[in-house]
């Protein structure tokens, strides 16, 4: 495959909010200098997903209500890497304790996607938390509104099926934890 790269001749911010920021990009090709186009471009900081599975295989999700929908979601505990957090796998596991109350004995990076390479420049890292157990209550954001539900792991692929999950970044993290188990 054929690398193939855009010159840039300019960047700049045109909108900005705490969670994200939109850059226009004006880029030509070398081969074509004089059709110059502007891209944009979401800047975010990289995101995490985190599978907790419960030593009597239980897998824990969260329903929580995604303000884009206007309803409720299906998915694992996530969210962005803290300017604070040392790894994705330190912020894995904060975003498990901060929205399940579990913590886990073990933690193993399972895959990472870039969640829309045409938009946007961060990656989302998936992570299985084996050995999770409930050590304390939940405390999600002041702007999460969340609820703790547990599934047998074998019903996981029925879900999927059914479309009760249907978060992009979490079929992708399950995807990543079904490759995880057949190759172990």
């Amino acid at each position: 495959m054929t690398k193939r790269f855009w010159a840039t001749s300019g960047r700049d911010i045109v909108f900005e909010t705490p969670v994200l920021s939109l850059r226009r990009d004006r880029k030509h090709r070398p081969s074509a200098p004089h059709t110059a186009h502007d891209f944009f471009v979401i800047e975010s900081v990289d995101w995490v997903n985190v599978i907790p599975l419960t030593d009597d295989d239980e897998v824990v999700f969260i329903e929580h209500y995604r303000h884009g929908t206007d309803g409720m979601s299906l998915e694992v505990p996530g969210g962005m890497i803290d300017p604070e957090d040392a790894s994705p796998m330190v912020a894995a596991a904060r975003e498990m304790r901060e929205e399940t109350g579990y913590a886990a004995n073990e933690l193993i990076e399972i895959g990472s996607v870039h969640p829309n390479p045409a938009l946007q420049e961060n990656r989302c890292f998936s992570f299985l938390a084996k050995g999770a157990r409930l050590v304390g209550e939940p405390r999600p954001d002041d702007t999460e509104d969340i609820d703790v539900v547990r599934y047998p792991r074998r019903e996981v692929p029925r879900l999927l099926r059914e479309g009760r999950i249907t978060h992009a970044l979490v079929v992708a993290a399950l995807w990543w934890w079904f490759q995880y188990e057949e190759l172990s």
